[in-house]
């Protein structure tokens, strides 16, 4: 799964990157309006696997993780890096908003700056739903055929909301019709989180941030988030460690890293959710999206656990913790369930995936 790091230009897109990533890209790498991008993978911060670690002590412990993908800063009326490929693969959009003051730059407006960057992904959307209407039209008038009328149809649907305004995320999509759009990669139809970068100053507000700059409206939209962080503050944080960095925390009236709840939203927002296996050799955090079916999970963790797939033996986290560890207690408890390839597997469940793999 993958988020694509969005926002316009000296609004610290590129230092929030090296954050999530623990890259070093120069935040000067960049001009405006080049398609130029840089990709990372980002770690998904959990206790839950913090516990399950020190409690089975592996040999190696793996958390979930996702890959960013960071665009060069897109001004309002550039938009042609809207178009590179692996920007527009991206699962969900995380945009950068500047909430901070640069004498270089008029004051910080984030509702100005996010109603300016949705407006800008409503056009690039625009710009290709009219480039295939021009063909789709051209093709029907040579051989109608129903698949290309229906495109048609959907299409210029689609075309006047983004006329009127609208991003395609709050427009109602039939399953049918999200088919056929597809593969068109709609960057206003990706679900968005808005991240509020703050100053100093700001941080200890920071819950606030809704309210103080007039986000209500932004927050209630379908499929839109809006967070906050200070990528000033996170990357001296982030240079600290035990009790400097939980007392430069207590200085600042926060209880954790922002940048761990950021990671977590980002994680929410592509619809994942995560399941444990745990051992001896590894404990690890699965990511896989909400609803998945048991035999699908398997294959997650290898195509052959999916083909030679039994049953799922699955317990709850909460379960394990109770019992220290002992999946001998889980079983006398009853709390060791065998579940069919079709059991969705749920946020925080342990799995054991028996199968057979014939040769």
């Amino acid at each position: 799964m993958k988020i694509g790091l969005i926002g316009l230009p000296k609004g610290g897109k590129t230092t929030l990157f090296n954050l999530l990533t623990g890259a070093n890209v120069a935040t000067s790498r960049y001009d405006t309006g080049r398609a130029e991008l840089h990709t990372g993978v980002a770690r998904v911060p959990d206790p839950r696997v913090d516990r399950l670690s020190g409690m089975f002590k592996p040999k190696k412990t793996t958390f979930a993780t996702f890959e960013v993908v960071d665009l060069a800063g897109i001004a309002k009326g550039e938009r042609s890096g809207l178009d590179t490929k692996e920007f527009r693969d991206a699962d969900a959009l995380l945009h950068v908003v500047r909430a901070f003051d640069d004498p270089a730059l008029p004051g910080p407006d984030p509702r100005r700056d996010i109603s300016d960057l949705e407006t800008e992904l409503i056009l690039a959307d625009l710009e290709v739903i009219e480039r295939r209407l021009e063909r789709l039209e051209a093709s029907i008038k040579k051989r109608r055929t129903d698949a290309e009328v229906k495109e048609q149809e959907i299409l210029r649907r689609l075309q006047g909301e983004l006329e009127a305004e609208r991003a395609l995320r709050v427009v109602d999509i039939s399953a049918d019709d999200a088919k056929v759009i597809r593969g068109f990669t709609f960057l206003s139809q990706k679900p968005i989180l808005h991240c509020v970068n703050l100053d100093e100053a700001a941080v200890a507000d920071g819950e606030r941030v809704v309210e103080r700059f007039g986000l209500e409206a932004v927050a209630a939209r379908p499929h839109t988030r809006v967070g906050w962080v200070s990528a000033v503050i996170e990357a001296e944080i982030s240079q600290l460690s035990g009790e400097e960095q939980t007392a430069f925390l207590a200085d600042l009236g926060l209880r954790e890293p922002a940048l761990r709840r950021l990671l977590q939203d980002c994680y929410a927002l592509l619809g994942l959710v995560s399941f444990f296996t745990v051992g001896e050799d590894e404990v690890r955090a699965w990511p896989i999206p909400r609803g998945t079916r048991a035999q699908d999970a398997a294959g997650t963790v290898h195509s052959d656990i999916a083909r030679g797939f039994i049953r799922a033996e699955v317990n709850t986290y909460d379960e394990l913790i109770t019992v220290e560890g002992s999946f001998a207690d889980l079983r006398a408890r009853g709390q060791l369930r065998l579940e069919g390839k079709d059991y969705v597997v749920r946020d925080g469940e342990v799995c054991h995936f028996r199968f057979n793999v014939a040769k």
